[in-house]
């Protein structure tokens, strides 16, 4: 049987489409990074002090909306912005369908408790989970971006040369302590995600150990040093459920910044040799289930991912509902 036959129950994917088409929430931008400006040793100075410079407020991984419209964030002017110890430029927007003309340039500001809830009470201020399938296509790429940047800063305090300090350079996309010229650059923790079918196009969910008991979702791994996406695909679902698979196929990718992921979505398929015996590890994944299209929609019981995901996003173009 050929790699293509053995495939064929991806419904929602013609034989001659792209693999990479996968459209998720987190992926969409509207935002041009704009690296050049970055270099300027006056950026802060001078962003702060045009007028049509807009600022982004961000804490704990959230941010606000305007009020009345949760599919728009609430970017504020710099005199009504408060002053924070970091700053991130984002870049310009490039959106004709924002209030802000195109080529507005936006900073994000990371606030302490104190001055988060100053600015909004702890209800106003919402995550990309609570946002992410909601904003435009430049929103969720400023707050997708935002928070990747913030969550970088927060965990790169001192060199890990010296042991010293950091400072922001380069409109907070570079850190570096003083006295030293080694540069540290924000991290990206690449990770796959598989839809992993059987031959008879069944599709394989697992249970977390963190999770309630009815939920599933695809399983996922990290990718080790030195390994290919590839291998780290057979790999991860051989170590957490005892299949092996075969034929993997890169459909998209997704940034997740919980704290610094970048998740790589693939299909494979089980090994139709079928030696080896299916089982949860135990620690990470206490149950697996073969999934079939009907049983996945008719159970009222069971809870999928949320639509910010890339695996609910895989998940629906295996069910032929994206």
């Amino acid at each position: 049987m050929e790699p293509a036959d053995r495939l064929a129950g991806w419904s929602a994917l013609p034989s001659d489409a792209p693999t990479a088409s996968l459209s998720t929430m987190l992926s969409r931008s509207a935002v041009d990074r704009d690296h050049v400006s970055r270099s300027r040793d006056d950026l802060f100075a001078q962003l702060l002090s045009d007028p049509a410079t807009r600022i982004l407020p961000v804490w704990n991984g959230r941010a606000l909306c305007i009020p009345g419209d949760v599919t728009s964030l609430r970017l504020l002017s710099p005199a009504e912005a408060p002053r924070a110890d970091t700053m991130l430029y984002l870049g310009r927007s490039m959106s004709p369908e924002c209030r802000e003309p195109v080529g507005t340039p936006i900073v994000a500001v990371v606030l302490s408790d104190a001055e988060a809830l100053a600015l909004a009470s702890d209800e106003d201020w919402l995550g990309l989970r609570d946002l992410g399938a909601v904003l435009g296509d430049r929103d969720a790429g400023l707050l997708v971006e935002s928070v990747a940047l913030a969550n970088w800063h927060e965990t790169h305090r001192f060199s890990p040369r010296t042991g010293k300090p950091l400072v922001p350079e380069q409109g907070g996309w570079v850190l570096r302590a003083a006295d030293d010229t080694a540069e540290v650059f924000p991290r990206t923790d690449p990770a796959i995600i598989v839809a992993v079918t059987d031959s008879d196009d069944r599709l394989l969910l697992g249970s977390n150990a963190l999770w309630q008991n009815n939920r599933y979702s695809l399983l996922a791994g990290f990718v080790e040093p030195g390994e290919s996406l590839e291998a780290a695909v057979a790999r991860e679902i051989f170590e957490e459920s005892g299949v092996r698979v075969v034929d993997p196929i890169y459909l998209g990718s997704q940034p997740w910044p919980f704290p610094a992921s970048l998740m790589v979505g693939f299909r494979a398929l089980a090994d139709p040799r079928g030696d080896w015996n299916m089982a949860p590890d135990g620690t990470e994944i206490l149950d697996l289930r073969w999934f079939t299209r009907d049983e996945l929609q008719s159970d009222p019981g069971l809870i999928l991912p949320g639509p910010t995901s890339i695996a609910r996003v895989i998940i629906d173009r295996w069910l032929g509902a994206a």
